[in-house]
């Protein structure tokens, strides 16, 4: 594996590095103190769109603009998260909505719901929802229900933790048309805003990431037309609509195991500033421990970077993409530990940026897949563990 970082992505590092020091972490920290999601209308957003942030990768016409490979993205995500994982979710743009979208989305539903995205005027979200209050691991195992109706399908059950869900101008939602015949009945579904039956939003209180909106909401008799089942029915033959999920998915862990490792960088940087000013650093125990946890989560980001460049190449990493979303929270959640043992009582008064990202990096562990899930996928493929 050889990686060669082009012009234009170090010119992005180098953005995403002077904004998070300028704007990322002191917004993500006034959210945070705040304990409420950044408003649809903050002054913010506005100055983020000025700034090319919130736009899509399609265009007009079928053609895209040239879309990041897994490796760039994951560089880039890094990097952001060091500075604020939350504010990176909570930015304008289709969110994790496109990649489904322009994967399995006919040209009518691309056009339909990522042109509004190519040049937006005001501050636009969209959303993913597949996580469900009963469970969002096994995403195999979908309880929202969708049933053949004349013209369209009908929704009915509950999704849960949807980043961005009630501001969103659409949401791509994973439903069930036979939950006995598992992955094989799974179809995503385009619910635009202000759909009857798409109700009871509720935004979840967390213990970190709070800068934007974690949605609860209920689908009671949603009715969605044909021309919003993603990809059409004839996609959905095989295991497809599977697939077209977990390709969202196995696109998706290498970054976010990347990300844990931005957040327990920044972590282990803030400590060692601490550990330098409080002259703490003549104790060769504590530089033993700061060595250990830089070597852990370098090698974490080597397994990411990996897993990365092996979806780059078209080569299947469903092992590798799990190894990174193992790893690299498990890594962070160390060197957070590490962080907060050096600065001690100074991190119990909860006002310190060690222990928000502390905070925010539990969720790195759970979201797309706890560690323990990414552990029997591993198991699944390296040693044929039955099903």
């Amino acid at each position: 594996m050889r990686l060669v970082i082009e012009g234009s992505v170090l010119k992005e590092l180098r953005k995403t590095r002077e904004l998070g020091r300028s704007h990322f972490r002191p917004a993500g920290i006034a959210a945070d103190r705040a304990g409420a999601p950044i408003p649809t209308d903050s002054p913010f957003f506005v100055e983020m769109l000025s700034m090319g942030y919130g736009a899509t990768h399609w265009r007009e016409g079928g053609a895209a603009r040239q879309p990041r490979s897994a490796v760039d993205h994951l560089l880039v995500a890094e990097e952001f998260a060091y500075w604020d994982r939350g504010i990176s979710i909570a930015m304008p743009g289709p969110g994790l909505g496109e990649r489904p979208i322009l994967s399995m989305g006919t040209s009518d539903q691309k056009r339909r719901f990522l042109k509004r995205f190519i040049a937006p005027q005001r501050p636009m979200w969209g959303a993913f929802a597949m996580t469900e209050p009963s469970g969002g691991s096994d995403v195999s195992a979908i309880r929202t229900r969708a049933v053949k109706t004349a013209g369209g399908w009908i929704l009915n059950g509950a999704k849960a933790f949807s980043g961005n869900a009630q501001r969103a101008e659409w949401t791509v939602i994973w439903a069930t048309v036979d939950p006995g015949s598992g992955r094989r009945g799974h179809r995503a579904f385009v619910v635009e805003k202000g759909t009857a039956g798409m109700e009871g939003f509720k935004t979840e209180a967390k213990m970190g990431l709070r800068s934007y909106e974690s949605i609860t909401f209920f689908l009671k008799d949603c009715f969605v037309p044909d021309e919003n089942l993603l990809g059409g029915e004839g996609y959905y033959e095989s295991t497809a609509g599977f697939k077209g999920a977990m390709t969202t998915f196995n696109a998706g862990r290498p970054a976010v195991g990347a990300m844990a490792v931005g957040m327990g960088r920044a972590m282990l940087d803030e400590a060692l500033a601490y550990a330098k000013a409080e002259r703490l650093l003549g104790n060769t125990r504590i530089l033993d421990r700061f060595e250990r946890m830089q070597r852990k989560l370098k090698s974490a980001l080597l397994v990411a970077l990996r897993a990365a460049w092996m979806a780059d190449q078209r080569i299947p990493n469903i092992a590798e993409a799990s190894m990174a979303k193992a790893l690299g929270p498990a890594a962070a959640l160390e060197a957070g530990q590490l962080a907060m043992e050096i600065i001690g009582m100074v991190g119990a008064a909860g006002d310190t940026v060690i222990e928000k990202i502390f905070r925010d990096i539990k969720a790195m562990d759970i979201v797309e897949g706890t560690g323990q899930i990414q552990r029997v996928v591993i198991a699944r493929k390296l040693v044929e563990l039955p099903r």
